[in-house]
């Protein structure tokens, strides 16, 4: 395909968080795997679906990346079914920084090569922190040209406003662009607009992500 910009998602995409394990013993100063695979089980952000959301919590959650306030109550309050307010408190906040996240391997590589052909580049996320601080922290915010977050709009994909915005921010129309992301229902939407779109499953921390398939289909490699 012949594309002008491509719209990327952040979590499972670009970065991944890191293992639990280290967030914990970057929290606590102790390494406690029985105490992070329950954190893990119970939900932090950019991390599994919690295995047992708790009833009340199930129309926050769904909306939980529309409003700062609202992604750290929820996460919080799942957090504090495992460990005490403040630890919760601590763990969530650590989760929101560069220090929780990695890129993988190919992301800082597949962003120069796209960067370098002209092509426009978006991250277009749901996201209830603020992510332009983070992608600098790993060298990423240079590389890409708009950075669309649910929070600020108070919707979250698969609304259609989030890609439209990075459309209209990119000066681009849908059917020259593509979108990439690991998740058909939010990420997938992005179809209905018209927009060519590459799901990839989310990759393990320090592995390749499969990211040259987006190089593939815009002709950048032989």
């Amino acid at each position: 395909m012949t594309a002008r910009a491509v719209l990327l998602d952040f979590a499972g995409t670009l970065l991944v968080p890191t293992p639990a394990a280290q967030w914990v013993r970057a929290v606590t100063g102790t390494h406690d795997p029985a105490l992070a695979e329950a954190l893990e089980r119970a939900g932090r952000p950019g991390g599994p679906e919690p295995v047992a959301l708790p009833e009340h919590l199930a129309d926050d959650y769904a909306h939980r990346d529309d409003t700062t306030t609202r992604h750290r109550a929820v996460y919080v309050e799942l957090l504090e079914q495992v460990c005490p307010h403040e630890q919760a408190v601590a763990l969530y906040e650590a989760s929101c920084t560069a220090a929780s996240w990695e890129p993988y391997p190919d992301t800082a590589p597949t962003l120069r090569a796209l960067r370098a052909a002209g092509i426009g580049l978006a991250v277009v996320s749901n996201v209830g922190f603020d992510l332009p601080a983070l992608l600098a922290e790993h060298g990423l915010a240079e590389l890409v040209d708009v950075v669309v977050q649910s929070h600020e709009l108070g919707v979250s994909k698969p609304d259609p406003r989030l890609f439209a915005t990075a459309l209209e921010q990119l000066g681009v129309d849908a059917a020259d662009a593509l979108m990439v992301g690991d998740n058909p229902t939010s990420d997938g939407a992005a179809v209905h607009l018209g927009i060519t779109t590459l799901l990839l499953p989310c990759s393990p921390p320090g592995r390749d992500h499969g990211l040259a398939a987006v190089l593939d289909l815009v002709g950048l490699r032989p």
